[in-house]
């Protein structure tokens, strides 16, 4: 039990950032951190409607709609071509509702599938915004910091789709989600390990992911039945946590890579 709150305790206070974009592969990096943390909130909202590690959820949600906040900032200044910056504002105002609906009243299950609803929108304008600052780097490590970043997203998708199967809501669709997903994950930790760019400390990371990874497929394939709901809850959203901070390194790693 210790050694489960240290890990809520470090996750919820991961993801450090510096406070401007340095160059287009940072701002590939922070780009795709928006998509990840679009997910991150949905998955901390639905954990506090689980009511599982209430606390830990609150302070991922907090953390990372801060975060979030801070990066559109950087992202929309920072924004080299008027594409880009008709991307943000879009992005800006989508931002502005989806926020109002993870603070404007308590989670509860009846206002899921709305929520969800809400965080495709900003998911679908963040990609939108990474893919462009990589197509503006125009350069093969763009890609890979794009890739590296999307890992991220998807590590917190899969969590927020487990948590709102099991609440339940949409389901079917959820199962779905988690499925693509898992199988995109591992084709891309693929491409990111064989990357004529990885280092010799990219693939030690990567590595690293690969542990992280083994106990997050497992705690996902474990549905729970009524006796250990809440339990297997907590073994997601911690694993998820954990596989997050580890590939926010690599990214962070390949965003350092000389373009």
């Amino acid at each position: 039990m210790q050694r489960r709150a240290l890990l809520l305790s470090a996750a919820a206070l991961a993801l450090p950032t510096r406070a401007q974009v340095q160059d287009l592969s940072d701002a590939i990096n922070k780009a795709g951190r928006q998509r990840m943390l679009s997910q991150r909130m949905g998955k901390a909202w639905l954990a506090l409607v689980h009511g599982i590690e209430p606390a830990a959820a609150q302070a991922v949600l907090d953390k990372s709609m801060a975060l979030f906040d801070r990066q559109l900032v950087e992202l929309k200044a920072y924004a080299p071509t008027p594409e880009l910056r008709d991307t943000y504002q879009k992005l800006e105002a989508t931002w502005t509702d989806h926020k109002a609906a993870l603070v404007g009243t308590a989670p509860t299950q009846n206002r899921a599938s709305a929520l969800l609803a809400s965080d495709a929108k900003v998911l679908a304008l963040a990609h939108q915004g990474t893919v462009q600052y990589e197509a503006t780097l125009g350069k093969p490590v763009g890609k890979l910091v794009n890739v590296a970043g999307r890992q991220r997203m998807l590590s917190q998708r899969m969590a927020k789709f487990y948590l709102a199967a099991t609440l339940p809501v949409e389901a079917d669709t959820a199962a779905a989600e988690i499925t693509k997903a898992r199988t995109e994950f591992m084709v891309a930790q693929d491409l990111l390990r064989q990357a004529p760019e990885a280092t010799a400390r990219i693939k030690e990371s990567l590595q690293l992911a690969d542990g992280q990874w083994v106990f997050f497929d497992a705690a996902l394939q474990r549905m729970p039945n009524a006796s250990r709901s809440v339990k297997s809850g907590v073994e997601v959203f911690v694993a998820s946590e954990n596989l997050l901070s580890v590939m926010d390194a690599v990214t962070g790693l390949y965003a350092a890579v000389k373009a």
